[in-house]
């Protein structure tokens, strides 16, 4: 079961989070490290100890199958509790690989100082722990990512709803701009029409009922932006639906956002009043905040 549904969120997810997990088992102890940046795909870096090696590909599913997008680092560790420190679990050719590095490094630097058994006995890439069931790490591994990709997914989760109240924020002030637009175009018909009907009167030409007809259809074809004014509010009400869909929605609300700066370029583009320019401009900059604000969304 995907861990959204787990934790029961049904919001916008941040590509920034961290989690760490340190696991008692019985086996020895697990450090689970996370931290997620933005990406425009999921790039997945992972750094795993020797004696984890083979279980890469079931850590890579797991993470893919939870997180779409963002950079993601992950960290595993694994210190065995089985007699660390017994001669016998140490592998001979590792031993004797080891021996003739320190004699290669005393040959450049006189002065070190001797390495002692016990230091090689640390040195756990000359250990092999025969005694470490590989099942049983599988499961806890397993149980314990699970865990930490859990608590990664809380911490994008909270770092989401933050961005979510921003976008929602700017569209209302979005829905304003746009009401204002719709309460303004009538009386800038209005004062169209006042300024035709005078510009007869001062040439001296009698009002022609079929001429001002005709002067005004131009108007309204030039300042008809009701469509522009109904796809943007269209748009408004998708992004607030996206905002409300799990998932990976970034690169959606990104095309929204194109479309929202397409309605807002041609409001501008007719406009014949420094108010509706005005509306144009101040949509364009809510949008461009918005969309920054959506590069940090998976």
């Amino acid at each position: 079961m995907a861990l959204k549904h787990r934790i029961g969120y049904l919001m916008a997810l941040s590509m920034t989070g961290f989690s760490f997990k340190e696991a008692d088992t019985q086996q020895g102890i697990l450090l689970l490290e996370f931290r997620s940046l933005n990406n425009r795909y999921l790039e997945l870096q992972v750094k795993l100890d020797e004696s984890l090696r083979s279980f890469e590909p079931m850590i890579r599913d797991l993470i893919s199958a939870e997180i779409k997008r963002g950079k993601v680092d992950c960290r595993i560790y694994f210190k065995s509790k089985t007699h660390a420190l017994d001669v016998k679990n140490v592998d001979p050719a590792k031993l004797k690989q080891l021996a003739s590095s320190v004699d290669e490094i005393a040959k450049h630097f006189s002065h070190v100082q001797p390495i002692n058994a016990l230091d090689i006995l640390k040195t756990s890439e000359i250990m092999h722990d025969q005694s470490v069931d590989m099942n049983m790490l599988e499961q806890d591994l397993k149980k314990n990512l699970k865990e930490a990709l859990l608590e990664i997914q809380l911490s994008k989760a909270r770092e989401g709803e933050k961005l979510q109240k921003i976008l929602l924020d700017k569209l209302k002030d979005i829905e304003v701009l746009v009401g204002e637009a719709k309460k303004i175009l009538p009386i800038l018909i209005k004062d169209y029409q006042t300024k035709i009907e005078d510009k007869f009167k001062q040439a001296l030409i009698a009002i022609d009922d079929d001429r001002l007809k005709q002067e005004f259809l131009i108007f309204i074809q030039k300042m008809d932006i009701d469509e522009e004014l109904n796809r943007i509010t269209s748009h408004i009400d998708e992004v607030r639906r996206l905002l409300k869909t799990d998932g990976a929605i970034g690169k959606k609300l990104d095309f929204m956002m194109q479309e929202l700066n397409r309605e807002a370029n041609t409001l501008g583009s007719k406009s014949i009043s420094p108010k509706t320019s005005q509306i144009s401009v101040d949509l364009k900059v809510l949008i461009e905040q918005m969309r920054e604000q959506i590069q940090n969304i998976e």
